[in-house]
């Protein structure tokens, strides 16, 4: 996927464009029917540097608002909520050894799981767009 090059900063953060967003700070990247989830930008500044990251497995079921799984930092830990429903079908593996790759590059190499989604017409619109997002994110930076 490389570095996503639609960005916009927001108070030091990034906003990705093409990308729906959830309230628990996870993106949603839709290409071929298939969801990409990964991190915000600002909920990774936020969590400083991240050192492990655990998912469920290929093959798991996830729902919508629910934990999948959880990273932790230097800082904190923080469960994953899923933006969406569905089968996840694959999972970032590099990110066992190197879950720092969160951190450099959250809306490219740094993504999380790819799932096949059960609802997504449905859960898309009850996540943030890309316009929504930077709102959001303002209001965020208010706040931090």
């Amino acid at each position: 996927m490389g570095r996503v090059r639609d960005l916009v900063k927001v108070d030091g953060y990034e906003v990705a464009e093409g990308f729906y967003y959830h309230k628990e700070h996870l993106w949603v990247k839709i290409k071929n029917g298939k969801a990409k989830i990964g991190m915000t930008d600002f909920s990774l500044k936020n969590l400083r540097e991240i050192v492990y990251v655990e998912i469920g497995k290929v093959g798991d079921s996830i729902t919508k608002n629910e934990t999948f799984g959880n990273v932790e930092s230097t800082k904190a830990v923080l469960d994953l909520i899923a933006p969406i429903s569905g089968t996840i079908e694959k999972i970032n593996e590099v990110l066992a050894s190197e879950p720092n790759l969160l951190n450099e590059d959250p809306y490219g190499e740094g993504w999380i799981a790819v799932v096949a989604p059960t609802s997504i017409e449905t859960e898309l619109k009850e996540l943030m767009d890309f316009n929504s997002a930077v709102e959001w994110h303002k209001e965020l930076a208010k706040g931090s």
